[in-house]
């Protein structure tokens, strides 16, 4: 597989993961300065990791949000809380098991700060 073609699969992935409205949100908010990195994560983390055969979507959905949570990484977590309630079939049980588990490997403060993250987003989405 060439680049083009590894960005053109990327980018179908990042399209089916994230949904088209948050993917054409951020093509739009490219600019000369972030455009490489943009790419670069589009071939890569789209392109290659999201698209290996191993695990299924929702398993990697679960590990994300996961690592995210455990990373302090709220924008993030907050983007594939509300992909994979939006474009992933997720509930917010789901979501609620997910932070309930990583409470006891990333700590209370992190999963108390995640149920309000997620929580946020699910009433935004109008998912409450």
């Amino acid at each position: 597989m060439d680049e083009q073609d590894r960005y053109d699969t990327g980018m179908a992935r990042r399209r089916e993961v994230l949904g088209n409205a948050w993917v054409d949100k951020a093509t739009a908010s490219k600019t000369p300065f972030n455009a490489e990195f943009q790419e670069f994560i589009t071939r890569y983390a789209w392109g290659e990791v999201w698209t290996r055969p191993h695990y299924d979507e929702r398993t990697r959905r679960v590990l994300v949000i996961g690592t995210m949570l455990a990373l302090d990484k709220w924008a993030e977590f907050r983007m594939h809380v509300r992909a994979a309630l939006v474009e992933g079939g997720f509930t917010p049980d789901d979501i609620k098991e997910i932070i309930i588990q990583q409470a006891i490997y990333c700590g209370v403060p992190a999963a108390n700060h995640a149920f309000k993250e997620a929580g946020d987003v699910i009433a935004e989405i109008g998912k409450t």
